[in-house]
């Protein structure tokens, strides 16, 4: 026996904080600052922002195909930072985004890109338990346990402290949509790779 939290009070503290603070509520700061997550040297002379929402397909698409490029041709060689904002459009994408987060920030990116990967197997699931359900596998995957999972799903002050987050960037930044992108502060929406390249150039000055 368990005396952890059950799967149903865990999807009702998950769903009472995603539609408490859905977008244009109000809102009350609570819990720590969530930490900012990001890849790339924090020195490199051009910052990319993207702002994406995980239940998005064009989100996954822009994942799985363009920014490996990206992140070849201009994270790895430290000319690009990216800093990378979640959305929390629906309260899916807010799950999924407290999973990614229950891991350690080594392993954000990696559950990151195994949340878009199996987005439609995740996301096809109508029922909320079993969308839960979906998530939990895909935490194991990266190595999570059920009970690390059920701690950080069970943390209303945790879902608070996300959407907070994404409402203060979102409202500063006008996200309105979702993949947007800021280079060098500059807004721009989704772009082939060969539109990012030349973005990303022209900001170094190349």
């Amino acid at each position: 026996m368990t005396n952890g939290p059950t799967r149903r009070q865990i999807l009702a503290t998950a769903t009472a904080a995603s539609f408490a603070f859905l977008p244009g509520m109000g809102l009350a700061q609570s819990g720590p600052t969530t930490a900012e997550m990001s890849v790339g040297d924090e020195n490199a002379p051009v910052t990319m922002v993207e702002y994406a929402m995980f239940t998005c397909p064009h989100c996954a698409t822009f994942h799985l195909e363009t920014w490996p490029q990206i992140k070849a041709n201009f994270v790895d060689t430290g000319k690009v930072r990216l800093v990378y904002r979640e959305v929390y459009f629906n309260r899916a994408s807010l799950w999924a985004g407290m999973i990614a987060r229950c891991a350690s920030p080594d392993r954000y990116f990696g559950l990151v890109d195994l949340l878009y990967r199996e987005q439609s197997e995740w996301l096809a699931n109508n029922d909320p338990e079993a969308m839960i359900a979906a998530l939990y596998g895909i935490g194991r995957q990266a190595g999570l346990t059920d009970a690390e999972m059920d701690a950080c799903m069970s943390d209303q002050g945790f879902a608070e402290t996300l959407v907070a987050e994404y409402q203060k960037n979102a409202q500063a930044d006008g996200i309105d949509s979702t993949p947007s992108f800021l280079i060098d502060g500059e807004k721009v929406g989704n772009m082939s790779y060969a539109e990012f390249e030349a973005a990303l150039n022209a900001a170094l000055g190349e």
